[in-house]
């Protein structure tokens, strides 16, 4: 049989180089977010809180001092591994975001910072997280933002399309920028049951200190992302590169660069009452 999207996810998330290349990269622009985030959700010193897809855990190590609990769930046990040794005093466990391994009712907040594109059905996601709230418990999570807007994933899409394929033979999966529009954002979150709704915008900037970094990045700390560079023909994945290069001249900026990756910050509320 085919390998399914879940499986080619997991799979490439056990991978410890990937892992390793994601925590000192593109862990620099993702951590960017995690004070809009948190700041959505409005955390209280005595809430219990679920990071789901926490990765290296750096969503759940900035919300402990703030609350009484934080509990990281990711399905990666490479990336749980490096979570427990930098923030050893949290509670980490491996878990899939579709059927997540907590009683109903037993967190009041949960957050999750870039994992909806890794998921095999988002939508099921955003039901575990409300059958694990509590009633009036906020949900929370960030996506990036549509190519043309995220101009580093744009910069990379656009060489791809020039000088290659996207359709490259990998399992299909959602669309990886499906819930960057705020209509499905809002659909979904209101059919899983959320109310109080709210889709805002989070401008944010990848300083990177070479041209060649964005196309290092994505090849070598991401897994749908790199995949697809990983299999394109040499003389186009060459080509790609350059197109990348000189794409990155747009934001050169003292000395490096300073590439626009905005992300879409999606809050919402568990109805107060619902079990």
């Amino acid at each position: 049989m085919a390998e399914s999207f879940g499986d080619f996810e997991r799979r490439g998330w056990e991978d410890s180089a990937v892992c390793a290349q994601y925590d000192d990269y593109f862990s620099r622009i993702t951590t960017r977010s995690i004070g809009a985030l948190l700041d959505a959700v409005h955390l209280g010193d005595g809430d219990h809180v679920l990071d789901v897809a926490t990765g290296p855990g750096y969503v759940a190590g900035a919300a402990a001092p703030r609350v009484a609990r934080v509990v990281g769930v990711d399905f990666s046990r490479q990336q749980l591994k490096r979570a427990r040794r930098r923030y050893p005093s949290v509670t980490f466990e491996q878990g899939d975001a579709g059927a997540l391994p907590f009683e109903s009712a037993s967190f009041d907040v949960v957050i999750s910072n870039y994992g909806m594109p890794h998921f095999p059905e988002p939508d099921l996601f955003l039901r575990e997280a409300f059958r694990v709230l509590r009633g009036a418990g906020p949900l929370a999570f960030t996506v990036w933002d549509v190519p043309s807007v995220a101009k580093g994933l744009g910069t990379v899409d656009g060489a791809i399309q020039r000088h290659g394929s996207l359709d490259v033979g990998l399992p299909v999966g959602p669309s990886f920028f499906l819930f960057s529009d705020p209509g499905q954002s809002h659909e979904s979150l209101a059919r899983a049951g959320f109310e109080a709704i709210s889709i805002t915008k989070v401008p944010q900037l990848w300083e990177l200190p070479g041209a060649d970094d964005l196309f290092e990045t994505v090849l070598n700390a991401t897994v749908r992302a790199g995949a697809t560079l990983r299999a394109q023909r040499p003389e186009a994945l060459a080509a790609i590169r350059e197109s990348i290069r000189e794409g990155m001249a747009g934001y050169a900026s003292g000395g490096g660069y300073r590439v626009p990756m905005d992300a879409v910050l999606a809050t919402a509320i568990k109805p107060r009452g619902d079990a």
